[in-house]
């Protein structure tokens, strides 16, 4: 679940610092010291792995960070739990991969076969995921 399906422009969120403090200037780490409560302002597309958010600080400045940096909070100020279905959908893929069988193929004609291939080549990835 992205934090498009959490969050809209407006919300309330919370910063972790320890999370994002070694890429932070001196003037937005103080800021968020004093409040670490923001507004979404925007939304921002990430090093291409993800979406990240801009937020407008509690002294106006605005700063961009990873979803993960953030925790959305409840009209009541209340964090959000974080329903993260990573994990879930990584054990799904594994299931999947490892119900796939590969055996050796001595034939030349069986090595050639694209779909040997294919899952030769899926299942070697398999321990990258």
């Amino acid at each position: 679940m992205s934090i498009l399906d959490k969050a809209k422009i407006g919300n309330s969120v919370q910063v972790n610092l320890e999370l994002s403090k070694d890429r932070l200037t001196r003037e937005i780490i103080d800021a968020i010291n004093v409040s670490s409560v923001a507004k979404i302002i925007d939304f921002r597309i990430t090093d291409g792995k993800g979406i990240g958010v801009v937020l407008q600080l509690f002294n106006g400045k605005k700063q961009w960070f990873f979803e993960d940096e953030i925790d959305i909070l409840d009209v009541n100020g209340n964090v959000i739990k974080n329903f993260n279905d990573t994990e879930e959908n990584n054990s799904f893929n594994l299931h999947t991969l490892n119900e796939l069988n590969y055996e050796n193929k001595n034939n030349v004609s069986e090595l050639l076969n694209p779909i040997n291939f294919f899952i030769w080549l899926v299942l070697s990835f398999k321990d990258n995921f």
